[in-house]
């Protein structure tokens, strides 16, 4: 059960009365009309802006249109109060006792509550991570994989059919200083000295078991070839095995995604699929060839000036036109990007969601008008930033260095706190601010933790459940019938809020997958285990608000019902962002 939707049909259907009865034009519609809890608990339950989005075309003022509208609405089942407040807002409040309808819908549908069909099924890729395969994911890494993981869970729970994707970067001048990096821990296996790793290359001890590996399958073989010949068998050797310890390091995250896109597939094979993709470019008028100014700061002599094959970026809100071909006639990056965009497009995916690293953001306007190019408008491309992941230790910095080999990996941080609190931190501050994640304060037992306060609210939950048994054997959670309940017990002002809490979870699943925004879901599972953990110390001072009530079966019936209806939320919306909920704390 929606409460927020089904309250948008009730006002779709007064601004149809209203259309009927010609006070709005018969083309005025609910766009833009928002329906929503108010920023104030005391202005009531609901709120809408729908008189204000109206008024213009109806020619009225807001508050009068707003009195039309309350009038009608006034007349709906469940309405106690309907009030215009400022400019015109609508606050409706409903009668105390509808609310206990909640938990009965809860209790009904169990892990479907909050299950949406606004996506109704349309396609949407999410490609996250895409690390280069040149060493293991570092922290980094790891709030990019978690963000992408959890929009796309977010965005199946909406109704929406989603892919998950990997591009796996195995072709350019990265991959190549990769495969002589590997040569070079390849000769040491074999007992050679290697002396020290020249600038440039992959210094990390993480290559030293590629060379290895290396040694044992092909001897002393490679020795024998020249660079020409070994080149491409290293590399190939060498991403494949560190693809595969990405994708071991990522099931650690229990991240499993459905695609791995190979960038060398692009311009291997039958089809160079970069060339398919500037010659329809081309066709379309978006392709010329030319010179582009000096980039800024740089002095004409400090770079090449030469005629290139461009494309025409700034048709499409971009900042210059960018070149699709190297001097050496090899593909940039950005014309093997455009490519694997346009695939992406022509598997049927209009929605597109990139998740990159805040270092990219420069890149973003190309992109966006790449696709807007390749789609004819009909493509959407939506880059999701995340930011920098500051690693602290008890408040302390803690030092990573990926070029001196250094750096902290994904699989040291999720061996030491695992894989739900790395996954809930990573989720709790918006994917463009930057995050500190102490391994301290990951670890304390405290609400200044929200993955402990979060998971110590379910894990309550379950203590009740277990307590209630040492009290009435046969009342378990799972066999409740809402129907057999009096749940009308459930009145006080405390377990009302908390029910108000749970009945927003729905319209935060759908608000938080439209905007894909998985950190609105992790804000409200650590406001709704504020409420659970406020009404249970409430239940300290108020025999009344216990859980359990030793002489009264009813109370309890309806306290453990309202505990469940809370647990079942609080697990849902932690599989979401993909916590495993925890049922006892040890």
């Amino acid at each position: 059960m929606n409460l927020y939707a089904h309250f948008s049909d009730r006002i779709a259907a007064a601004i149809e009365q209203l259309k009927a009865e010609d006070v709005l034009p018969s083309g005025a519609g609910a766009r833009g009309v928002t329906v929503e809890p108010p920023r104030e608990a005391g202005h009531g339950d609901i709120a809408t802006n729908a008189a204000m989005v109206l008024a213009k075309g109806a020619n009225m003022p807001p508050r009068e249109l707003a009195s039309k509208l309350a009038a009608l609405l006034a007349r709906e089942d469940n309405v106690a109060n309907v009030e215009i407040a400022g400019p015109g807002f609508i606050n409706i409040t409903l009668a105390k006792d509808f609310w206990p309808c909640i938990v009965a819908a809860v209790l009904n549908e169990r892990a479907d509550y909050g299950r949406s069909s606004i996506g109704a099924g349309a396609r949407v890729n999410v490609e996250y991570v895409s690390a280069n395969p040149t060493g293991p994911l570092h922290v980094g890494h790891c709030r990019g994989a978690v963000f992408g993981d959890a929009l796309a869970a977010l965005l199946k729970f909406a109704g929406f059919e989603v892919t998950s994707e990997y591009y796996v970067n195995d072709s350019g001048a990265q991959v190549d200083v990769l495969a002589r990096s590997a040569f070079l821990r390849y000769r040491e296996a074999l007992g050679q000295d290697i002396g020290e790793i020249p600038d440039g290359y992959y210094p990390g001890d993480y290559l030293k078991a590629v060379g290895e590996s290396l040694a044992k399958t092909h001897g002393e073989k490679l020795l024998e070839m020249d660079e020409a010949q070994w080149l491409p068998l290293v590399r190939e050797f060498a991403t494949a095995d560190i693809l595969a310890h990405i994708k071991d390091d990522l099931a650690l995250l229990n991240i499993r995604q459905d695609v791995f896109f190979s960038e060398r597939s692009l311009i291997e094979g039958d089809t160079d699929k970069v060339a398919e993709t500037i010659a329809e470019l081309r066709q379309k008028g978006h392709i010329y060839e030319g010179r582009l100014p000096p980039p800024k700061g740089k002095l004409p002599g400090e770079w090449e000036d030469r005629e290139q094959t461009l494309f025409r970026a700034t048709a499409f809100g971009d900042d210059a036109d960018r070149a699709l071909a190297k001097s050496d006639g090899t593909y940039t990056y950005f014309a093997s990007d455009m490519a694997y965009h346009r695939d992406k497009f022509k598997r049927g995916f209009s929605t597109m969601i990139d998740v990159w690293g805040a270092d990219h953001s420069g890149y973003v306007k190309r992109m966006k008008a790449a696709v807007q190019a390749l789609s004819d408008g009909d493509g959407e491309l939506d880059v999701k930033l995340c930011q920098l992941v500051r690693l602290l230790r008890g408040g302390q910095p803690v030092k990573m260095s990926k070029r001196a080999g250094e750096f902290v990996t994904l699989r040291e941080v999720v061996d030491e706190v695992g894989a739900g609190p790395v996954r809930f931190m990573m989720l709790f501050r918006k994917n463009d601010a930057p995050l500190d994640f102490d391994f301290v304060k990951v670890m304390e037992l405290s609400r200044d933790n929200p993955v402990f306060y979060v998971q110590y609210a379910h894990a309550r939950a379950h203590s009740v459940f277990r307590k209630t048994l040492d009290v009435f054997p046969d009342l378990k959670p799972e066999s409740l019938k809402p129907e057999q309940l009096n749940l009308s017990l459930l009145n006080s002002e405390e377990e009302l809020f908390l029910i108000k809490r749970i009945s927003q979870f729905p319209r935060i699943i759908e608000a938080a997958a439209l905007a894909h925004e998985p950190h609105r879901l992790a804000f409200y599972l650590y406001d709704l285990a504020g409420d659970f953990h406020s009404l249970w110390n409430r239940g300290k001072e108020l025999p009344q608000l216990r859980f359990i009530n030793t002489k009264n079966r009813d109370l309890t019936e309806a306290h453990v019902a309202l505990v469940s209806a809370t647990a079942e939320v609080l697990a849902s919306g932690l599989r979401v962002l993909g916590v495993q909920p925890i049922c006892e704390m040890r």
